[in-house]
């Protein structure tokens, strides 16, 4: 499998990985336009757009969009994340020039219809309506808040109903006026692909936006804070965070190990000791996040208003007893998961053009699978306790509660336990 490179004139990259083997291919353009991208004022218009991209362009109506790919039998969607909005589509490899051409078009000429934009304007009012009742989504917005707040990493994807409600067609043109400049856009693909017939039809599709610079981002940086909110559910939402490293931080893999060794699986020491032995929750897990300057180590579990103390607490100890207790062996079956979950999730055309995109966006280049390998298994159990150690003594955490929490232990009781 072969990853080859192209900038056109304009500043657009042009990605693709040929996969041996395959009838099929996974196409996309990946922007660097999320959530972190907005002002204060226009907080959900990342995610509106995305919405509207599907809603029609001045060449396709929205059935017209949809009907483009399913009759030859392909599937297309789109994602907003924090620091990116993707439009990609999976289609057989004859077909790989009308799944570029559909979401160039979407991309570079959406219609921003009034009446679209009202009725996508609901389905959008009631997804918020729907994430503000689940528990275990809304907790995790509440945690990137205190984690961040008073700048747009900390704000939801989503938005306030408020601000979604007053987005017009003039909000949406400046957003994609600002942000979808082609130095801000990756054209990815994997599968069946020829690379240079995709570079003609990109040069075709994209290659008349006019050059620009990369506009301003404002920097992350965690703070930390808590935020309880008393409900009468049947569990306590108990969600903790800790400051980590960003994708180029040269702590970045071992993050990665410390967090799966922490709460990777039904082996890890949270699972272990909360669920297997404590009967403490049904659910509880450790991930790592990054984005380009910050990151967090994130800790989830569900469990009763009783029984919530106690599992905060074997939660911070846990993270303190890993700066000292961490074994190699613990630490060599976080490498091979960590390996054999990278190596199986690329199987597929579409995670191929989804990891080519992510990685050109922060390094500028796709580093080699044998690279990535090297370095997860570069990591020992020195740089594991040593990060665990400065992780505790940090200081900086945020805690999110929802729930029967009024008796739930502080933040500050907390930070205090950890750096004991």
């Amino acid at each position: 499998m072969t990853v080859q490179l192209h900038t056109l004139s304009n500043g657009l990259r042009i990605v693709t990985e040929h996969m041996p083997g395959l009838m099929s291919a996974s196409v996309g353009v990946w922007v660097n336009a999320g959530g972190r991208h907005e002002r204060v004022e226009q907080n959900g218009i990342a995610h509106f757009l995305e919405h509207m991209a599907f809603k029609g362009t001045t060449r396709r109506s929205a059935l017209q969009i949809a009907e483009a790919i399913e009759d030859v039998g392909g599937y297309i969607n789109a994602y907003t994340s924090r620091e990116m909005t993707a439009y990609y589509a999976r289609v057989l490899s004859a077909d790989v020039p009308l799944a570029l051409d559909v979401i160039g078009d979407i991309v570079t000429d959406p219609a921003f219809d009034p009446g679209e934009i009202e009725v996508e304007r609901g389905v959008i009012l009631q997804e918020i309506g729907q994430a503000n009742d689940t528990p275990d989504d809304i907790v995790f917005d509440w945690l990137q808040e205190v984690s961040y707040p008073d700048q747009p990493m900390g704000r939801s994807i989503l938005g306030p109903s408020e601000r979604v409600g007053a987005f017009g067609r003039d909000d949406l043109a400046g957003f994609v006026h600002e942000r979808y400049g082609p130095a801000e856009m990756i054209v990815a693909a994997a599968g069946a692909v020829d690379h240079d017939a995709i570079v003609r039809a990109a040069e075709r599709i994209f290659g008349h936006l006019p050059p620009r610079p990369a506009r301003h981002v404002e920097p992350a940086t965690f703070r930390g804070g808590e935020r309880r909110e008393v409900r009468a559910l049947e569990q306590v939402h108990f969600a903790l965070a800790l400051e980590g490293p960003g994708y180029r931080d040269p702590d970045f893999h071992t993050a990665q190990v410390h967090a799966s060794v922490l709460g990777g699986g039904m082996s890890s020491r949270l699972f272990q000791e909360a669920r297997e032995k404590r009967g403490l929750c049904y659910s509880i897990f450790a991930q790592a996040g990054s984005y380009d300057d910050s990151g967090t180590l994130t800790i989830y579990a569900g469990t009763s208003a009783e029984q919530i103390g106690e599992l905060a607490h074997l939660t911070v100890d846990e993270l303190r007893r890993a700066a000292d207790e961490m074994s190699d062996a613990e630490i060599a079956r976080a490498r091979a998961q960590m390996k054999a979950g990278l190596l199986m999730g690329l199987e597929s055309p579409s995670s191929r053009a989804e990891r080519l995109a992510r990685l050109l966006s922060i390094w500028n280049r796709v580093p080699g699978l044998d690279e990535t390998v090297a370095r997860i298994e570069a990591v020992n159990g020195g740089d594991v306790r040593d990060y665990a150690a400065r992780m505790a003594a940090s200081g900086r955490a945020a805690l999110a509660l929802y729930g029967p929490v009024a008796d739930a232990p502080r933040l500050e009781g907390l930070t205090a336990r950890l750096a004991a």
